[in-house]
């Protein structure tokens, strides 16, 4: 029953957000022009702000475990690479929502609810910090990448063509990846962070602060924007693709990658946040990306609402199992 109510105060709270911005939406309190300028706030400056505090702050050299690290890496280059390609034959006839599905079905909130979660069980961070510096950067690589080629994908059904075919414009779509790996402000946020971590100095207090502050609205601000821009109708057509993104997110993953963390002998903190990684619920994050990348917002939206509410159930089982198995 505790693994129940602890799951719940994880999850509700994130859920309760975003209603709160569909009904605000909905009252007339917010606007599009305000969800237009706040999606682009957060992908622009207070996520990359988020991310950067997380990892510059992290005390990655306390828990450095190269195992740990090549497992977390190599599940999650993995996970997105077996998602993309069930997405690619499990909507072959809508192309347009390929990204949007992929990105939804393989990215958790790792940095958002990793840490918190750890604490709350063991009362410190434990292994999180380094599961986000493995995890949190290919995560975000991997997304860009998935959402390119679904912004061309969705170019090409919207225009009713077929893609031109041969070595160009493969190399195209490569370059354009690159381009916009290079230019995305949350992998430039990380990217900051793992520098500023590796360089040992301390970040000023006066600077901690205004940092903290940017930060602290990247969270409830993206969820009031998810909530805000929230299309019942629309996402009720899309809620089979969104049941089985949130089924693989939350069920499908662990159970894949579970059994292998278990025999390469990693427990309890390691094995949490492990579960952050493969079975959290779709973060936010995902739905500012989707939105500014030009990909299905609103399969991705559905994702998010979807798999939030669902997790408070399916972390509750995956800790119980762990518990009782004595792994944790």
């Amino acid at each position: 029953m505790d693994n129940f109510i602890f799951s719940l105060n994880a999850t509700v709270p994130v859920f309760l957000v975003m209603v709160l911005g569909w009904v605000l939406m909905k009252t007339g309190m917010l606007t599009r022009s305000f969800t237009t300028v706040a999606d682009r706030f957060v992908f622009k400056a207070a996520l990359p702000v988020l991310l950067f505090q997380d990892i510059a702050t992290a005390d990655i050299r306390q828990v450095f475990d190269p195992a740990f690290i090549a497992f977390c890496m190599i599940s999650t280059t993995l996970m997105f690479v077996g998602v993309w390609l069930f997405a690619r034959w499990y909507l072959r006839k809508q192309p347009e929502m390929i990204g949007a599905f992929a990105q939804g079905a393989a990215r958790g909130s790792a940095a958002v609810l990793g840490i918190a979660f750890i604490e709350n069980i063991y009362g410190n961070s434990g292994m999180a910090p380094l599961m986000i510096i493995s995890a949190v950067p290919l995560y975000n690589i991997f997304s860009v990448v998935i959402l390119t080629i679904g912004e061309d994908m969705g170019k090409i059904s919207s225009e009713n063509t077929l893609p031109s075919k041969g070595a160009s414009s493969m190399k195209a779509t490569l370059k354009k990846a690159c381009i916009n790996i290079a230019k995305n402000p949350i992998i430039l946020g990380i990217l900051a962070g793992c520098l500023y971590n590796l360089s040992g100095l301390p970040i000023p207090q006066m600077l901690l602060k205004t940092v903290d502050s940017v930060s602290s609205l990247a969270t409830p601000l993206a969820l009031l924007v998810v909530g805000a821009s929230f299309d019942m109708g629309h996402a009720l057509e899309k809620f089979r693709p969104a049941l089985v993104a949130s089924f693989i997110k939350l069920l499908v993953l662990p159970a894949i990658f579970f059994p292998f963390a278990i025999a390469f002998g990693f427990r309890e903190s390691e094995l949490v946040a492990i579960l952050i990684m493969l079975g959290s619920p779709t973060t936010v994050s995902c739905y500012i990306m989707a939105k500014n990348m030009h990909n299905d917002a609103v399969l991705t939206s559905g994702i998010i609402v979807l798999a939030t509410l669902l997790s408070s159930v399916t972390l509750t089982f995956w800790i119980f199992l762990l518990r009782s198995l004595a792994l944790i």
